[in-house]
């Protein structure tokens, strides 16, 4: 590939026989669309009406892709209906034939081609766009901004998403190395991106979350969001296997408070382990409740010390409970939560369960809990701003005993909506939930969780919870005192990934996290860990 590479608007016969060439060599060779022909040409049948991007080396097209705004759409042919799929009141174009020769797809052709023909575009009142991506890359086209609909298009071994992306979607990304006249100097002037989202939370969220928190907000008294809303608690409390589920309005801290209050009326000792820092938060939301309390506590990501917590549990009576965190996000590390199950059930011990970071990263098992809580602003992929307690029993309001918003229940006894509630927030949990393939995710983050351990102990950076008690929703490494993770985050972020290492007890101890609960690729991983390599001056 040369130092130089041309990108503009398509307008001479030369460039019209390479986006033949190319157009042939794609959709009739790699993706068996169109039949192949001798001659290695494939004209588009839109071609007239077609306006192409390309990209230039030297005088052979080795990029390109079209838009065209006439109607009808190559998918009107293929979709009946298409404009009650698409958001109303826009002026949609149909981009088509985006194509990359196989020898330069590891450069950026692809983002530099998709922002110019959307800036003709838009500069001629275009304001959605319309396209069909390959099944192939779908990821990369939700990354992109890219909302599917309707079914796949196309025959089996080469079909097609419909999907659209809106002009305020697509300028979420920025753009870099494109001149006035659509020239581009160097292959190294890189269309940056958003960073990569390696946060616990809030995460990255799929363009159809997106999509569904960006409709007008509805009544939360209306039938239709009530009905959303109860539909939307059987849900969480079937994804996690308890009786009962309560969305309420905050963070995953408001849920914490919930659940000490409900322990407040039980009068009842109890035990907090505190083994990082949130749970150490639970001990100070069990103090601050005023609630009858012991803490069993010990060095943060040191291995449980289970004959001590076995201790703990029988000491208590029969009715007492216990309240840990099951993924303790401070450390990466995981609760072993069925062993505690067993356990507190065995001495007639309610157990409370913090399962923030827990649920949406493995599978969660909550049918032998008392209380417990989560969040939707982490892996389970939707915005932050609702939290949730799920129950065994709904409770009856406690007036005088219990602050009204804590009440868990005045929420039960509102049919779940107590209060004012976002419409958006809540259609967009749903919308998470519902087009995510969790079997395959949790595969996938427990392989991922995997190699990425072995990497960064290959590196002989320092993971602080042990294999054997790893959460694979995150990873947090303690960085030497050499080695300032604010300066090796800031680094890290200059190359393109964020990651966790700003909050007040990472910042104490100098440590950097690594999260996987929001979206992700393995591009993206393989990535991180290179540009980790550089920033720490290790060798790999």
């Amino acid at each position: 590939m040369p130092d130089a590479l041309t990108y503009k608007i398509a307008d001479s016969v030369t460039e019209e026989r390479g986006i033949h060439r190319l157009n042939h060599r794609t959709f009739a060779g790699e993706i068996p669309q169109h039949a192949a022909n001798p001659q290695g040409l494939l004209v588009d049948r839109f071609h007239a009406e077609n306006t192409y991007a390309v990209c230039l080396d030297g005088d052979e097209v080795v990029g390109m892709v079209c838009g065209r705004t006439a109607r009808p759409f190559s998918l009107d042919g293929k979709l009946s209906g298409l404009d009650r799929h698409l958001p109303a009141g826009r002026k949609p174009v149909e981009v088509r034939l985006l194509a990359v020769d196989p020898r330069y797809r590891r450069g950026t052709i692809l983002p530099r081609l998709l922002a110019m023909i959307a800036e003709h575009f838009a500069a001629r009142g275009c304001d959605l766009a319309v396209l069909s991506g390959t099944t192939r890359a779908l990821e990369m086209y939700r990354r992109m901004g890219c909302v599917p609909f309707g079914p796949l298009t196309g025959e089996p071994g080469a079909q097609f998403q419909p999907m659209y992306l809106t002009i305020e979607d697509g300028r979420r990304q920025t753009w870099t190395g494109l001149s006035g006249n659509g020239r581009v100097v160097t292959e190294r002037a890189a269309a940056v991106g958003l960073p990569e989202n390696l946060l616990p939370g809030p995460v990255s969220v799929a363009p159809e979350v997106a999509a569904a928190f960006g409709r007008p907000p509805a009544y939360h008294r209306s039938p239709e969001h009530q009905a959303l809303v109860d539909a939307l608690h059987r849900r969480l409390a079937a994804f996690v296997q308890a009786r009962h589920a309560q969305l309420l309005l905050g963070s995953g801290t408001v849920a914490n408070d919930a659940v000490a209050a409900q322990l407040r009326l039980l009068d009842r000792p109890g035990v907090v382990l505190a083994y990082g820092e949130f749970g150490e938060r639970l001990a100070d939301h069990a103090a601050r409740t005023g609630l009858d309390h012991a803490v069993l506590a010990g060095p943060w990501g040191a291995p449980l010390p289970w004959p001590a917590i076995e201790r703990a549990v029988a000491g208590l009576p029969t009715g007492g409970w216990l309240w840990t965190v099951h993924c303790e996000t401070s450390t990466g590390q995981l609760v072993d939560l069925p062993r505690l199950t067993r356990l507190c059930a065995a001495a007639g011990v309610r157990l409370c369960v913090d399962a923030i970071s827990s649920v949406g990263t493995v599978p969660v098992d909550l049918s032998g809990a008392y209380l417990a809580t989560g969040t939707s602003g982490k892996a389970l992929g939707g915005y932050p701003g609702l939290s949730m307690v799920f129950l065994q029993e709904l409770p009856r309001s406690s007036p005088g005993l219990i602050p009204r918003y804590l009440d868990l229940g005045c929420y039960a006894e509102a049919g779940g909506i107590a209060y004012t509630q976002s419409s958006n927030l809540v259609a967009a949990l749903d919308k998470a939930l519902s087009i995510t393939d969790w079997p395959d995710r949790y595969t996938r983050l427990a392989r991922a969780a995997t190699w990425l351990d072995a990497r960064l102990r290959r590196l002989g950076l320092g993971v602080v919870a042990s294999r054997a008690e790893a959460a694979p929703g995150i990873v947090t490494i303690a960085l030497p005192a050499a080695l300032p993770a604010a300066a090796v985050g800031a680094e890290l972020e200059q190359a393109g990934y964020l990651l966790a290492y700003q909050s007040g007890y990472l910042r104490d101890r100098n440590w950097l996290q690594i999260s996987l609960m929001g979206r992700w690729t393995w591009p993206a991983l393989r990535g991180l860990v290179a540009a980790l390599t550089a920033a720490t001056g290790r060798v790999a």
